[in-house]
């Protein structure tokens, strides 16, 4: 045999995997305790389907969980119906599927053994956090209408990373997604989701948070539940929508967060418009201003033409011309008026300066007329108001005369003294 191979040699003890399978069922199966065996713990999901009841049975302080599953013929014997939340005592026997390679409680009886753990703690966490007022919905914020980038915190591994990029892509081509990858189950899923939404807010990009994961059962949504997350989900600047599995119940999360939806891609759908729907929308909006501006122009052109038939039957140009033609008459009228009343002026006004004329002391003076004048310039009207050699001013047509008076008389015959002029 050449150096290149190693030959391997298949023992004798080897079995197929349904040997094996079939060997682990019968080892189980057969063992006395298992077969009737009383199991306590907490019911963390419930599932109805038409060959009976499926539900998970497990321990919260240990992380064990059991898969259960009571046939529609026992469920009325049932003394309790598993309810999620609630604590059980099951009686039950385990069996092996072997298609599955796993084993369920297959259970005969349930009885109450009180309120579950998990489903008190979870009340008290809740009571508390909504006493705080975190789940008012005066917090709450719209998301952006048209956000240009959004950040996903989800698992790199999870089909709902995948759901919400193809719906993203097919909606809104050219959005800017930043994704804050985190581990969304177990243990180590509510430091993993804080540190993600811390990563967001100190880049500073986002506008809108989508917090997601795909369906499961409930203890695999217990991070969703942990004070933790709810507490960065309440404090995150930006607006955070979650869209976690498909569970009938709402989550911690859910609640405090500024909207929520019931699955991945429904978050993705809320986050971002369909440019489909952007594009009708504006079609939509471009034939309604196109149908008002139709009936604008309709009526305007109607109210035109209204205005149009009103001119021609006024008949606007025959009433100018005939305003015309009085402007006309009312100019000559108002020119011969004015005519009238400059001559008449002017008639007057020459009779005014003859009568100056005539009264003009220079006229009566051209004349041989004289004034006599005292030295104040007062006219001299009475000779008795002169004393002899009182000097005196006459003025002539042209020039004047100082004179002085040597003697008065009176020609009215009475005897005065007499003045005389020098």
């Amino acid at each position: 045999m050449s150096a290149d191979f190693t030959e391997v040699v298949i023992p004798d003890t080897a079995v197929t995997v349904a040997g094996l399978t079939d060997y682990i069922r019968l080892l189980l199966e057969q063992d006395e305790q298992l077969r009737q065996v009383w199991v306590i713990g907490e019911v963390s999901s419930a599932n109805n389907h038409r060959s009976g009841l499926f539900f998970t049975l497990q321990d919260p302080d240990h992380g064990a969980a059991i898969k259960c599953v009571v046939w529609n013929g026992q469920l009325p014997k049932l003394m309790q119906i598993p309810t999620v939340g609630e604590q059980l005592i099951i009686l039950g026997s385990i069996r092996v599927y072997p298609g599955r390679g796993e084993y369920q409680l297959s259970v005969w009886q349930a009885l109450p053994a009180g309120v579950g753990l998990q489903a008190l703690r979870y009340q008290q966490l809740r009571n508390r956090l909504e006493a705080e007022g975190l789940f008012d919905p005066q917090r709450k914020r719209s998301l952006p209408i048209h956000p240009q980038t959004i950040a996903v915190v989800t698992s790199p591994t999870a089909a709902a990373w995948g759901d919400i990029q193809k719906t993203l892509k097919h909606r809104y081509p050219g959005l800017h997604v930043l994704f804050s990858p985190a581990t969304v189950q177990g243990e180590q899923a509510p430091e993993s989701i804080v540190k993600a939404i811390e990563r967001v807010e100190r880049d500073g990009r986002a506008e809108v948070l989508i917090l997601s994961r795909g369906g499961g059962a409930v203890e695999e949504l217990a991070c969703f539940n942990d004070e933790r997350v709810v507490r960065a989900v309440a404090n995150c600047v930006i607006p955070v929508i979650t869209g976690i599995g498909h569970q009938r119940d709402e989550s911690l999360v859910d609640l405090v967060a500024d909207e929520n939806v019931h699955t991945p891609t429904a978050a993705a759908e809320r986050v971002v418009p369909a440019l489909a729907d952007l594009y009708n929308q504006h079609q939509q909006r471009v034939v309604s201003l196109e149908q008002v501006v139709q009936e604008k122009l309709t009526t305007t052109e109607n109210q035109l033409q209204g205005l149009g038939e009103r001119l021609r039957r006024l008949r606007l140009d025959k009433q100018v011309h005939q305003q015309m033609r009085m402007l006309v008459w009312q100019r000559q009228k108002l020119v011969q008026i004015t005519s009238g009343k400059l001559q008449q002026a002017t008639q007057h006004l020459e009779m005014l300066r003859q009568k100056l004329t005539t009264l003009d002391p220079k006229a009566v003076l051209q004349r041989g007329y004289a004034v006599v004048r005292q030295e104040n310039g007062m006219i001299v009207r009475n000779a008795t108001d002169l004393v002899m050699g009182q000097e005196l001013v006459i003025q002539l047509g042209r020039g004047e005369v100082k004179v002085r008076v040597t003697e008065v008389g009176d020609k009215g015959g009475r005897s005065t003294l007499s003045k005389k002029l020098e």
